[in-house]
């Protein structure tokens, strides 16, 4: 990271001059509007951020924020921002994709960009259709899902883009909702702070083609007793009366009310160091019985893939000066051929 700036930004500097072509209630705009309200207080010249994208609703992003930025191909997004970080260590790169882009045909992409551990963001908004070639089902949308693709209702299970993190080695996964601003900014600032890949899954509305996916979890009367607020190392307290909570049966989260047989202290504590923990948090979301886990889930510290490439880079210097290509291409076995 660089030195902090003595520039002082707003959200405006960070706003490009591009009209945003969004569908009008599109929850894309909140999550627009989030991330140019945080980048003006994290400390840093907005010329050392980038914002990668594929291809998809999502992926119009990097137009709409006064920053360097690539639109690149369906799906490569990851390859693309993996060259941009490890090429230039000293930028902050954000690779903005969606459930189709991301997890179809750029998911091996996805995938590898998070075992290697890149120091690199990245944003997933998952509205479970595919809403750029109107209204596909997608690799998140639920059993039975009826769309111009599967007018009879979808037979595939869905993925889980958490647990698919979490198994491809992610070291800070976290979840967050399009319509909870101040969240929506907190788990930005947080992947911005940690230091390899961060995930962060945004559950975004589609008004058009997928509208109200998410209802029971931004809806005032529902959301209280549907959604799970992860917070480190507190209780996994949850309902409208904060009356409810998380507790072992065995391997099972269960939901217990609290009360005169379960108190405080007989619910589970978030540890957002621990693996197991987080892939039951992740499994949860496919369980109708209990609330949707949102925040962080999991958030680790390991060496980043591009630290250890400069390591090796060095280390082969030492070991063999620097030579001339015409050296080089001689080097080793050579044939002439007659």
């Amino acid at each position: 990271m660089s030195e902090s700036t003595q520039v002082k930004y707003t959200r405006k500097d960070f706003t490009s001059d591009q009209a945003v072509r969004w569908c009008p209630g599109c929850g894309d705009y909140s999550i627009l509007t989030q991330t140019q309200k945080v980048f003006p207080d994290l400390g840093r010249k907005k010329e050392e951020f980038v914002f990668i994208s594929g291809i998809g609703c999502s992926s119009r992003f990097p137009y709409y924020m006064h920053t360097y930025g690539f639109h690149s191909i369906h799906g490569r997004a990851p390859a693309i921002a993996s060259g941009v970080k490890i090429t230039r260590p000293d930028l902050s790169v954000w690779l903005v994709t969606g459930d189709g882009d991301g997890l179809s045909i750029g998911g091996n992409h996805t995938i590898h960009l998070l075992r290697r551990n890149i120091d690199l963001n990245v944003m997933l908004f998952n509205n479970r259709i595919y809403g750029l070639t109107k209204g596909q089902y997608s690799p998140t949308s639920e059993v039975g899902k009826i769309t111009k693709s599967t007018p009879m209702g979808s037979l595939d299970e869905p993925f889980n883009p958490l647990t698919l993190a979490l198994g491809a080695g992610s070291t800070f996964i976290a979840r967050t909702i399009d319509k909870e601003s101040k969240h929506l900014q907190e788990m930005i600032t947080e992947s911005y702070k940690h230091r390899g890949t961060s995930f962060l899954e945004i559950y975004q509305n589609c008004n058009i083609f997928n509208d109200g996916a998410y209802s029971d979890f931004t809806d005032r009367d529902s959301k209280q007793e549907t959604v799970l607020w992860l917070k480190d190392g507190e209780p996994m307290v949850f309902g409208a009366e904060k009356n409810k909570g998380i507790r072992l049966e065995g391997n099972t989260p269960t939901v217990v009310e609290i009360g005169k047989k379960w108190g405080i202290d007989d619910l589970l504590v978030h540890d957002k160091k621990d693996y197991m923990l987080a892939s039951m948090l992740s499994n949860m979301t496919s369980n109708p019985d209990t609330p949707e886990p949102i925040g962080i889930l999991y958030a680790i510290d390991k060496p980043c893939y591009e630290d250890n490439i400069a390591l090796q880079i060095e280390d082969a210097q030492k070991k063999k000066p620097k030579s001339s290509i015409q050296d080089i291409l001689n080097a080793g076995d050579t044939w002439v051929v007659k």
